[in-house]
């Protein structure tokens, strides 16, 4: 974060300094009291489970200056009515502080951490960039985000997460985006959306905001996304198998790798990627629109897309154990469209092998929860995938799916929780088997864990 004195960061958030108001905070901001680091500020949130106020004066003997906070704690910091509020009025001061400064927004219904990696991975080669692991998309890890950016700083890529219409409006008004990248509308969140429309409109919130000068990077193939254009007054660029910016001659190895070429028109050249998945096409493409819009050469984004990996856990985190197992863990989180695209990739690195899908409940699905684990289920058994393993009775619906496809030769498992499911692979494991873990977020960690140490992780 830029250096701010207290006495600064009460007038930006409407606060009462604790102390000296010429304290100088110089470091990062941090809501873990463990993390923070010399001359931070330590956010500190009441929740349900903790107080972050309680850890206050740790944090201060870890090194940091001071505190936001909604009470004084005793330490040197700045009391708010608001503290969520306030972080963000702090990472809107921040960035509007920052006139060199490019910001890069992305959201879409599955994808948007992956690519985001991508993103910060092309762009750190053209100059400083902020791109942080994990899904801190939401109105906390947003400005948290933000608040990582300093003077140095010349690329700030963000990603949106929404729950409902005018989620995204208010990201866009903490930290406006100069290029926006939407990705696709699926599934996730339909419960609370209602639909993929509903979920376009939402979505379609961050081209709204874009400048006249700005960059709407959109997925031509697909339709709820593409139409969106007439939204934004920033220049489009549709990515996809049409549109400005193209991926053709779409390959995968035995390891599940795709190679395409990719082409603007009137140059072309070979990409070969280094991570699992056919859906990793269109993440790259999306990625590669980006880091041409802020200035990359073409010919230097063909060699820096095959050299991009993922940098957030539980994503596509391909690995094989010395036993010959091969797994994917892309556990993270789920939904229809994500949980698809990683069966092909399934599908794809089997190659003869024996393959399961460990696979659990998909949340915030609404009236669409059986449908959309029938719908997976039976794309499972079309693919050819010899086990599933469903996890928890809420996922049963994926066996139910995989049953009414004819022909399928495989089994299909319930498992009553993620210990049941250990069980079922610690004895009946194979030496070249290739696993899927999927689930929404912790309904499969158990088991990702204990795949990737199985003598040390117990079940919880």
């Amino acid at each position: 974060m830029i250096s701010l004195t207290l006495a600064e960061i009460a007038g930006i958030t409407g606060g009462r300094v604790v102390g000296d108001p010429s304290v100088l905070v110089t470091g990062d901001v941090e809501y873990d009291s463990r993390k923070i680091g010399p001359g931070g500020l330590f956010l500190a949130f009441a929740g349900e489970k903790a107080d972050g106020h309680d850890f206050a004066a740790a944090a201060v003997e870890r090194g940091a200056a001071a505190v936001l906070g909604s009470r004084d704690t005793g330490v040197p910091g700045v009391v708010v009515a608001d503290p969520l509020a306030a972080v963000a009025d702090l990472a809107r001061a921040v960035v509007a502080r920052l006139h060199d400064l490019t910001v890069i927004g992305l959201t879409g219904s599955s994808g948007k951490t992956t690519t985001k990696d991508y993103i910060g991975q092309l762009l750190s080669r053209l100059g400083p960039t902020v791109a942080l692991p994990g899904s801190l998309n939401n109105e906390l890890g947003f400005p948290y985000t933000v608040l990582r950016a300093s003077e140095k700083t010349a690329f700030l890529v963000l990603e949106m997460g929404a729950r409902g219409v005018g989620h995204i409006r208010y990201l866009t008004e903490i930290a406006r985006p100069s290029i926006g990248v939407v990705l696709n509308i699926g599934a996730a969140h339909i419960g609370e959306f209602g639909s993929k429309e509903g979920t376009a409109l939402a979505k379609g919130e961050l081209v709204e905001a874009l400048p006249e000068s700005g960059v709407a990077v959109l997925n031509a193939d697909d339709p709820l996304v593409a139409a969106m254009a007439p939204r934004t007054s920033a220049r489009v660029v549709l990515v996809g198998s049409t549109g400005s910016l193209t991926a053709a001659d779409v390959t995968l190895d035995a390891a599940g790798r795709a190679s395409y070429t990719i082409s603007d028109g009137t140059r072309s050249g070979t990409v070969r990627l280094r991570t699992a998945g056919e859906h990793q096409v269109a993440n790259t493409l999306a990625a590669g629109a980006v880091a041409l819009a802020a200035g990359m050469e073409f010919d230097d984004l063909v060699t820096a897309l095959g050299e991009v990996g993922i940098a957030s856990e539980r994503r596509m985190d391909v690995y094989t154990r010395p036993d010959g197992v091969t797994v994917v863990d892309d556990s993270y989180n789920a939904n229809p469209s994500s949980t698809s695209a990683a069966l092909r990739a399934l599908a794809a690195m089997g190659g003869g092998k024996r393959t399961t899908a460990v696979l659990g409940f998909m949340a915030e699905l609404g009236e669409h929860e059986v449908s959309g684990h029938a719908e997976v289920g039976r794309l499972a058994a079309e693919l050819g995938v010899d086990r599933l393993i469903a996890v928890t009775g809420s996922a049963g619906p994926i066996l139910d799916g995989a049953a009414g496809v004819a022909g399928w030769r495989g089994t299909g498992l319930l498992a009553e929780d993620q210990a049941a499911a250990i069980e079922i692979l610690r004895h009946d494991l194979r030496a070249d088997d290739v696993v899927l873990v999927k689930g929404s977020r912790y309904r499969t960690w158990d088991v990702a864990d204990w795949l990737r140490r199985p003598e040390e992780v117990q079940p919880t």
